[in-house]
């Protein structure tokens, strides 16, 4: 534990009055900060958020407004955190950092703090619009719950605070614009970040978030190795596949690999455990354990009610077989097996 905690510099400021309920920035100025989420359900919406951040660009040349534009780059676990601050009539302000062994989500959290840092120290600015790439890491500023981004977060909210209180007038909006936008001032700052190919310097320590991502990962690589060389998973263990007949391995990413298709049903769970790992009530169980009594197939053309009949072959299902596969419905047309023949 000592040699962990040693490699690993801290991410965490639990006793900060910033997490505290009535303290936080969210309780005294709920009213002077704005996300814009990206939604593309249209051509016309896509067209839309470009206008809007057209505007934004054109605000910036009024005095009182400043627009911060960040990106981050990720070559060789090395981060480099780009921020360009356009005011009116003032050169551009651009801040470069570089950091070894940190996640996207804390790179781009720090890109954000060092624009905000930077745009609420000139002189007569009342508001503040952040274009970024990535809304998630902006909203963990707001975010009192236990993350591992608090340190970055506090600082903001400090920053953020002082700005507010300087004026009740003041405002910040955060903007999200996806890379493959290609709007003007984004796609500047996305390709000046990729042209960096900064050499990492060791010793260096880990955040908090990339050690834990590694511990994952090197748990999912033991147990993806284990699975597939042993036989602990059983003789017959259903190996599933995607729509591209590609292997699902397992990951805890995005609700998992087989468990997400079936956890809103107790019921049909328990039917894919034992369809997956053929412990069903059909006839290729009764043959094993209960050899006396019959296993044959109840649609009277196979003599051995087996998992891969049943899957494949049953003409008892081939209806809604040639339906579900119309579909192009993997999940579908093995959930219905699981729930009504296992």
């Amino acid at each position: 534990m000592g040699d962990r905690f040693n490699k690993v510099f801290p991410a965490f400021d639990l006793l900060n009055k910033e997490f505290s309920p009535g303290s936080r920035i969210i309780d005294s100025f709920s009213n002077c900060f704005l996300f814009h989420l990206f939604k593309k359900s249209s051509d016309k919406t896509f067209k839309t958020r470009l206008h809007l951040l057209n505007d934004l660009m054109i605000s910036s040349s009024h005095s009182s407004h400043a627009l911060v534009v960040t990106d981050v780059s990720i070559k060789n676990n090395i981060a480099t955190s780009i921020t360009h601050i356009h005011v009116h009539d003032k050169a551009v302000t651009k801040t470069i950092h570089h950091a070894v062994n940190v996640l996207t989500t804390e790179a781009k959290l720090f890109a954000i703090r060092c624009g905000i840092n930077q745009a609420t120290s000139i002189p007569g600015i009342s508001k503040i619009a952040v274009i970024t790439d990535l809304l998630h890491a902006a909203r963990r500023i707001f975010d009192s719950s236990l993350h591992p981004y608090q340190i970055h977060a506090t600082s903001i909210s400090n920053e953020l605070r002082r700005f507010f209180i300087k004026n009740c007038n003041n405002s910040i909006e955060f903007w999200e614009c996806p890379s493959w936008c290609e709007w003007s001032l984004h796609k500047a700052i996305d390709t000046e970040a990729k042209q960096f190919h900064p050499q990492p310097l060791y010793p260096c320590k880990l955040s908090w978030d990339f050690s834990k991502k590694n511990e994952c990962n090197n748990i999912l690589s033991s147990w993806k190795m284990t699975f597939q060389a042993s036989d602990l998973k059983g003789h017959h263990f259903l190996d599933l596949c995607d729509e591209c007949n590609n292997p699902l391995e397992p990951t805890y990413v995005k609700g998992r690999s087989w468990l997400k298709y079936f956890e809103h049903s107790n019921s049909l769970c328990a039917r894919a455990t034992r369809a997956i790992v053929n412990h069903a009530p059909i006839g290729e169980h009764r043959l094993r354990f209960f050899p006396q009594e019959d296993f044959s197939c109840p649609c009277g053309s196979y003599p051995l009610e087996s998992r891969c009949h049943i899957l494949h072959d049953c003409r008892r299902c081939f209806h809604l077989e040639m339906l579900l596969l119309s579909r192009a419905s993997f999940y579908h047309y093995t959930t219905f097996y699981f729930l009504f023949l296992f």
